[in-house]
């Protein structure tokens, strides 16, 4: 990635970013799987280009599942919840027919 002119993150090291003016595009890689994203639509389509010429690698389009967590767009903003780890966990452990408990804070209290 740094010979793509990316900056690798010193809190994360699977975070790379590449700023010019105010302009940004953030690569996350874990394992086999990225999320690119950012400002820079030129960017991300020359990083897509340089990523297809390196390595064999599928386009999946916009983020919708990454590591167990669900994401969903909205015009209200974005969403994550893990939703569908949390019924797989259910179904593989049998406990799919479970009452949920009662939370220790009231729905929807604000944070």
């Amino acid at each position: 990635m740094k010979k793509f002119g990316y900056r690798q993150s010193n809190s994360d090291h699977t975070l790379f970013l590449k700023k010019e003016k105010e302009k940004i595009t953030c690569l996350i890689i874990y394992v086999d799987d990225m999320i690119i994203t950012g400002n820079d639509e030129e960017e991300i389509a020359d990083l897509k280009g340089k990523l297809f010429q390196e390595f064999e690698m599928k386009d999946l389009g916009n983020l919708k599942y990454f590591l167990g967590i669900e994401v969903l767009r909205s015009k209200q903003g974005i969403f994550i919840h893990q939703r569908k780890y949390i019924l797989d966990l259910l179904a593989e452990t049998g406990m799919l027919g479970c009452k949920p408990a009662e939370t220790p804070i009231v729905a929807n209290h604000g944070l």
